[in-house]
Protein backbone atom coordinates (compact mmCIF):
# COMPACT_ATOMS: atom_id res chain seq x y z
CA UNK A 1 0.00 0.00 0.00
CA UNK A 2 1.07 3.52 -0.89
CA UNK A 3 -0.01 6.76 1.61
CA UNK A 4 1.01 10.01 0.15
CA UNK A 5 0.96 13.35 1.86
CA UNK A 6 -1.22 16.04 1.24
CA UNK A 7 0.51 19.60 0.41
CA UNK A 8 0.00 20.79 3.43
CA UNK A 9 1.12 17.51 5.63
CA UNK A 10 4.17 17.54 3.10
CA UNK A 11 5.16 21.34 3.79
CA UNK A 12 4.59 20.41 7.54
CA UNK A 13 7.45 17.75 7.13
CA UNK A 14 9.67 20.13 5.36
CA UNK A 15 8.96 22.93 8.23
CA UNK A 16 10.12 20.80 10.78
CA UNK A 17 13.16 19.00 8.81
CA UNK A 18 14.35 22.88 7.81
CA UNK A 19 13.84 23.75 11.98
CA UNK A 20 15.52 20.79 13.26
CA UNK A 21 18.10 20.47 10.19
CA UNK A 22 19.44 24.37 11.84
CA UNK A 23 19.26 23.45 15.28
CA UNK A 24 22.40 21.29 14.91
CA UNK A 25 20.97 18.13 16.86
CA UNK A 26 24.12 16.76 17.43
CA UNK A 27 25.06 18.64 20.35
CA UNK A 28 21.62 19.28 21.28
CA UNK A 29 22.25 15.63 22.19
CA UNK A 30 25.16 15.30 23.47
CA UNK A 31 24.31 18.36 26.16
CA UNK A 32 21.34 16.02 26.99
CA UNK A 33 23.06 13.41 27.30
CA UNK A 34 25.55 14.89 29.94
CA UNK A 35 22.60 16.26 31.76
CA UNK A 36 22.40 19.94 30.59
CA UNK A 37 18.73 20.27 29.11
CA UNK A 38 18.98 23.77 28.06
CA UNK A 39 19.60 23.45 24.56
CA UNK A 40 16.83 20.76 24.40
CA UNK A 41 14.38 22.52 25.75
CA UNK A 42 14.93 25.28 23.73
CA UNK A 43 14.46 23.07 20.88
CA UNK A 44 11.63 21.68 22.47
CA UNK A 45 10.00 24.94 22.72
CA UNK A 46 10.55 25.94 19.18
CA UNK A 47 9.07 22.68 18.00
CA UNK A 48 5.76 23.66 20.02
CA UNK A 49 5.59 26.73 18.39
CA UNK A 50 5.02 24.52 14.72
CA UNK A 51 2.40 22.77 16.03
CA UNK A 52 4.08 19.33 17.02
CA UNK A 53 3.19 18.61 20.34
CA UNK A 54 -0.59 19.72 19.80
CA UNK A 55 -1.22 17.36 17.28
CA UNK A 56 -1.94 14.70 20.03
CA UNK A 57 -4.16 17.59 22.26
CA UNK A 58 -7.88 18.16 21.83
CA UNK A 59 -8.81 21.81 20.46
CA UNK A 60 -10.84 22.31 23.96
CA UNK A 61 -7.12 22.49 25.63
CA UNK A 62 -5.35 24.09 22.94
CA UNK A 63 -4.48 21.66 20.58
CA UNK A 64 -5.12 20.95 16.67
CA UNK A 65 -7.46 17.71 17.56
CA UNK A 66 -5.83 14.40 17.38
CA UNK A 67 -4.44 13.85 14.09
CA UNK A 68 -2.27 10.20 13.91
CA UNK A 69 -1.37 10.75 10.34
CA UNK A 70 0.68 14.64 11.34
CA UNK A 71 1.85 12.92 14.25
CA UNK A 72 3.64 9.90 12.30
CA UNK A 73 5.15 12.70 10.20
CA UNK A 74 6.29 14.53 12.47
CA UNK A 75 7.68 11.68 14.91
CA UNK A 76 9.53 10.48 12.05
CA UNK A 77 11.17 13.84 11.54
CA UNK A 78 12.20 14.08 15.05
CA UNK A 79 13.51 10.36 15.20
CA UNK A 80 14.97 11.20 11.67
CA UNK A 81 17.01 14.29 13.86
CA UNK A 82 17.13 12.53 16.97
CA UNK A 83 15.41 15.04 19.10
CA UNK A 84 16.21 13.49 22.79
CA UNK A 85 13.96 13.85 25.85
CA UNK A 86 10.56 12.77 26.10
CA UNK A 87 8.98 13.79 23.31
CA UNK A 88 6.85 9.98 22.77
CA UNK A 89 5.83 10.44 26.50
CA UNK A 90 4.35 13.77 26.69
CA UNK A 91 1.84 12.88 23.94
CA UNK A 92 0.77 9.59 25.50
CA UNK A 93 0.57 11.74 29.00
CA UNK A 94 -1.98 14.56 27.06
CA UNK A 95 -4.06 11.19 25.37
CA UNK A 96 -3.76 9.40 29.55
CA UNK A 97 -5.28 12.74 31.01
CA UNK A 98 -8.18 13.30 28.31
CA UNK A 99 -10.71 11.11 30.54
CA UNK A 100 -9.53 13.76 33.69
CA UNK A 101 -11.30 16.96 33.09
CA UNK A 102 -9.79 19.09 36.02
CA UNK A 103 -6.02 17.61 35.77
CA UNK A 104 -6.00 17.99 31.20
CA UNK A 105 -7.27 21.41 32.08
CA UNK A 106 -4.29 21.72 34.51
CA UNK A 107 -1.45 20.17 31.98
CA UNK A 108 -2.90 20.14 28.19
CA UNK A 109 -2.87 23.71 27.37
CA UNK A 110 1.31 23.45 28.41
CA UNK A 111 1.88 20.43 26.87
CA UNK A 112 0.34 22.20 23.26
CA UNK A 113 1.99 24.65 23.25
CA UNK A 114 5.61 23.00 24.23
CA UNK A 115 5.32 24.95 27.61
CA UNK A 116 5.17 21.79 29.74
CA UNK A 117 7.64 18.64 29.19
CA UNK A 118 6.53 15.88 31.25
CA UNK A 119 6.99 11.71 31.16
CA UNK A 120 4.91 8.81 32.28
CA UNK A 121 5.71 5.26 34.02
CA UNK A 122 3.08 2.41 33.97
CA UNK A 123 2.77 -0.39 36.04
CA UNK A 124 6.94 -0.03 37.09
CA UNK A 125 8.07 1.03 34.00
CA UNK A 126 11.01 3.26 34.16
CA UNK A 127 10.79 6.58 33.55
CA UNK A 128 12.54 8.76 30.78
CA UNK A 129 14.12 11.89 31.77
CA UNK A 130 12.13 12.07 35.39
CA UNK A 131 14.90 14.30 35.68
CA UNK A 132 14.31 17.51 33.29
CA UNK A 133 10.31 16.75 33.34
CA UNK A 134 8.14 19.08 34.73
CA UNK A 135 5.86 16.15 36.20
CA UNK A 136 6.21 12.48 36.03
CA UNK A 137 2.90 10.87 35.81
CA UNK A 138 2.64 7.17 37.32
CA UNK A 139 -0.10 4.56 36.09
CA UNK A 140 -0.30 1.93 39.10
CA UNK A 141 -2.79 -0.73 38.06
CA UNK A 142 -6.45 1.41 38.26
CA UNK A 143 -4.72 4.28 39.34
CA UNK A 144 -3.04 7.45 37.86
CA UNK A 145 -0.68 9.61 40.25
CA UNK A 146 1.49 12.69 39.72
CA UNK A 147 4.59 12.29 41.75
CA UNK A 148 6.25 13.61 44.08
CA UNK A 149 10.23 13.12 42.85
CA UNK A 150 12.16 10.54 44.98
CA UNK A 151 13.99 8.68 42.11
CA UNK A 152 16.87 6.83 42.37
CA UNK A 153 20.35 7.28 40.35
CA UNK A 154 20.47 7.54 36.60
CA UNK A 155 20.08 4.09 35.26
CA UNK A 156 22.65 3.08 32.25
CA UNK A 157 21.25 3.07 28.63
CA UNK A 158 22.79 2.20 25.13
CA UNK A 159 21.46 5.76 24.28
CA UNK A 160 22.96 8.37 27.15
CA UNK A 161 20.42 10.19 25.65
CA UNK A 162 17.71 8.44 26.94
CA UNK A 163 17.84 9.00 30.81
CA UNK A 164 16.24 6.39 32.14
CA UNK A 165 15.37 6.34 35.95
CA UNK A 166 13.04 4.26 38.25
CA UNK A 167 9.74 5.39 39.61
CA UNK A 168 9.53 6.14 43.15
CA UNK A 169 8.06 3.11 44.96
CA UNK A 170 5.84 4.83 46.98
CA UNK A 171 4.18 8.64 47.37
CA UNK A 172 2.96 11.08 44.87
CA UNK A 173 -1.03 12.79 44.24
CA UNK A 174 -3.37 10.50 43.67
CA UNK A 175 -5.33 11.88 40.54
CA UNK A 176 -7.58 9.19 40.16
CA UNK A 177 -8.40 5.60 40.72
CA UNK A 178 -10.62 3.48 38.71
CA UNK A 179 -11.53 0.89 35.34
CA UNK A 180 -10.92 4.23 33.57
CA UNK A 181 -7.45 5.11 34.62
CA UNK A 182 -6.44 1.55 33.37
CA UNK A 183 -8.18 2.04 30.12
CA UNK A 184 -7.07 5.10 29.32
CA UNK A 185 -3.44 4.01 30.02
CA UNK A 186 -3.85 1.20 27.49
CA UNK A 187 -4.35 4.32 24.94
CA UNK A 188 -1.74 6.11 26.03
CA UNK A 189 0.51 3.10 25.97
CA UNK A 190 -0.67 2.26 21.91
CA UNK A 191 -0.17 6.12 21.71
CA UNK A 192 3.48 5.31 22.84
CA UNK A 193 4.00 2.62 21.13
CA UNK A 194 2.95 3.91 17.91
CA UNK A 195 5.09 7.09 18.34
CA UNK A 196 8.04 5.12 19.26
CA UNK A 197 7.40 3.62 15.90
CA UNK A 198 7.28 6.13 14.05
CA UNK A 199 10.40 7.88 15.86
CA UNK A 200 12.30 3.93 14.70
CA UNK A 201 11.71 4.65 11.28
CA UNK A 202 13.18 8.15 11.34
CA UNK A 203 16.25 7.23 12.69
CA UNK A 204 16.47 4.32 10.43
CA UNK A 205 16.14 6.31 7.53
CA UNK A 206 18.92 8.92 8.84
CA UNK A 207 21.36 5.85 9.16
CA UNK A 208 20.63 4.67 5.48
CA UNK A 209 21.49 8.30 4.63
CA UNK A 210 24.39 8.57 6.51
CA UNK A 211 25.56 5.26 5.39
CA UNK A 212 25.13 5.99 2.20
CA UNK A 213 27.06 9.01 1.83
CA UNK A 214 29.78 7.42 3.25
CA UNK A 215 29.68 4.67 0.91
CA UNK A 216 29.44 7.10 -2.11
CA UNK A 217 33.00 9.21 -0.57
CA UNK A 218 35.32 6.61 0.65
CA UNK A 219 37.33 4.43 -1.45
CA UNK A 220 39.31 0.88 -1.66
CA UNK A 221 40.70 -0.45 -4.64
CA UNK A 222 40.47 2.94 -6.33
CA UNK A 223 36.73 2.73 -6.46
CA UNK A 224 34.20 4.11 -3.86
CA UNK A 225 33.00 1.14 -1.78
CA UNK A 226 29.38 1.82 -2.35
CA UNK A 227 30.12 0.26 -5.90
CA UNK A 228 31.23 -2.90 -4.63
CA UNK A 229 27.76 -5.67 -4.90
CA UNK A 230 28.14 -6.86 -1.88
CA UNK A 231 27.81 -3.29 -0.22
CA UNK A 232 24.93 -2.23 -2.57
CA UNK A 233 23.19 -5.47 -1.33
CA UNK A 234 23.76 -4.60 2.44
CA UNK A 235 21.99 -1.12 1.63
CA UNK A 236 19.23 -2.21 -0.48
CA UNK A 237 18.42 -5.21 2.28
CA UNK A 238 18.46 -1.77 4.49
CA UNK A 239 16.05 -0.10 2.56
CA UNK A 240 13.63 -2.77 1.83
CA UNK A 241 12.79 -3.08 5.42
CA UNK A 242 12.33 0.50 6.27
CA UNK A 243 10.30 0.90 3.07
CA UNK A 244 8.34 -2.29 4.41
CA UNK A 245 8.03 -0.48 7.59
CA UNK A 246 6.52 2.68 6.49
CA UNK A 247 3.16 1.80 5.01
CA UNK A 248 2.66 -0.27 8.24
CA UNK A 249 3.48 3.01 10.61
CA UNK A 250 1.28 5.16 8.67
CA UNK A 251 -1.36 2.76 8.46
CA UNK A 252 -1.57 1.79 11.92
CA UNK A 253 -2.02 6.05 11.79
CA UNK A 254 -5.50 5.39 10.16
CA UNK A 255 -6.58 2.43 11.99
CA UNK A 256 -5.39 2.91 15.37
CA UNK A 257 -6.03 -1.06 16.05
CA UNK A 258 -3.75 -2.33 18.56
CA UNK A 259 -2.82 -5.04 16.09
CA UNK A 260 -1.61 -2.28 13.43
CA UNK A 261 0.33 -0.82 15.95
CA UNK A 262 1.81 -3.75 16.97
CA UNK A 263 2.76 -4.66 13.26
CA UNK A 264 4.46 -1.08 12.77
CA UNK A 265 6.05 -1.13 15.68
CA UNK A 266 8.06 -4.57 15.34
CA UNK A 267 8.45 -3.53 11.99
CA UNK A 268 9.65 -0.20 12.18
CA UNK A 269 12.16 -1.34 15.10
CA UNK A 270 13.31 -4.32 13.58
CA UNK A 271 14.31 -2.48 10.16
CA UNK A 272 16.05 0.56 12.49
CA UNK A 273 17.97 -1.62 13.88
CA UNK A 274 19.11 -3.43 10.79
CA UNK A 275 19.67 -0.10 9.57
CA UNK A 276 22.04 0.48 12.12
CA UNK A 277 24.13 -2.94 12.11
CA UNK A 278 24.84 -2.37 8.55
CA UNK A 279 25.51 1.09 9.14
CA UNK A 280 28.17 -0.09 11.57
CA UNK A 281 29.49 -2.95 9.42
CA UNK A 282 29.92 -0.58 6.50
CA UNK A 283 31.87 2.23 8.48
CA UNK A 284 34.10 -0.01 10.14
CA UNK A 285 35.61 1.09 13.89
CA UNK A 286 35.10 4.46 13.26
CA UNK A 287 31.54 3.86 13.10
CA UNK A 288 30.76 3.87 16.93
CA UNK A 289 33.35 6.51 17.87
CA UNK A 290 32.11 8.95 20.04
CA UNK A 291 33.52 11.98 17.77
CA UNK A 292 31.45 10.95 14.72
CA UNK A 293 27.73 11.83 14.68
CA UNK A 294 26.84 8.54 13.51
CA UNK A 295 27.13 6.86 16.89
CA UNK A 296 24.19 9.10 18.37
CA UNK A 297 21.99 7.38 16.16
CA UNK A 298 23.67 4.17 16.07
CA UNK A 299 23.22 4.09 19.61
CA UNK A 300 19.20 4.82 19.40
CA UNK A 301 17.95 2.42 17.34
CA UNK A 302 18.00 -0.99 19.60
CA UNK A 303 16.74 1.05 22.59
CA UNK A 304 13.89 2.61 20.22
CA UNK A 305 13.06 -1.36 18.94
CA UNK A 306 11.96 -2.45 22.51
CA UNK A 307 10.69 0.92 24.39
CA UNK A 308 7.09 0.65 24.47
CA UNK A 309 6.84 -2.91 23.29
CA UNK A 310 9.57 -5.14 22.68
CA UNK A 311 9.63 -6.99 19.55
CA UNK A 312 8.48 -10.54 20.70
CA UNK A 313 5.23 -8.89 23.01
CA UNK A 314 4.64 -7.07 19.53
CA UNK A 315 4.28 -10.15 17.58
CA UNK A 316 2.39 -11.72 20.03
CA UNK A 317 0.01 -8.85 19.87
CA UNK A 318 -0.32 -9.52 16.06
CA UNK A 319 -0.98 -13.48 16.22
CA UNK A 320 -3.91 -12.45 18.81
CA UNK A 321 -5.84 -10.28 16.48
CA UNK A 322 -5.38 -12.94 13.72
CA UNK A 323 -6.02 -16.33 15.22
CA UNK A 324 -10.19 -15.88 16.08
CA UNK A 325 -11.02 -16.40 19.95
CA UNK A 326 -7.52 -15.73 21.04
CA UNK A 327 -8.00 -11.78 22.33
CA UNK A 328 -9.63 -8.69 21.78
CA UNK A 329 -8.71 -9.12 18.08
CA UNK A 330 -10.19 -12.45 18.00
Amino acid sequence: MRFLLDAEQAEFGRTLDRLLGAADTPDVIRAWSSGDHGPGRALWSRLGGTGVFALGVPEAHGGAGFLPVELALSYAELGRHGMPGPVVETVAVARLLECLPDVAKEWLPGIASGDAVVSLGVDGSYVLDADSADAVFVVRGEELQLASGGYGPLLPSADPARRLYAPAAEGGTLLARGPEVRDAAARAVDLAAFLTAAQSLGVGLSLLHRTVEYATQRTQFGAPIGSFQAVKHRLADALTGLEFARPLVFGAALSLAPGDIAAAKVAAGEASYAAARAALQLHGAIGYTQELDLSLWLRKARPLRDAWGAPAACRARVLEGLIPGSGAGG
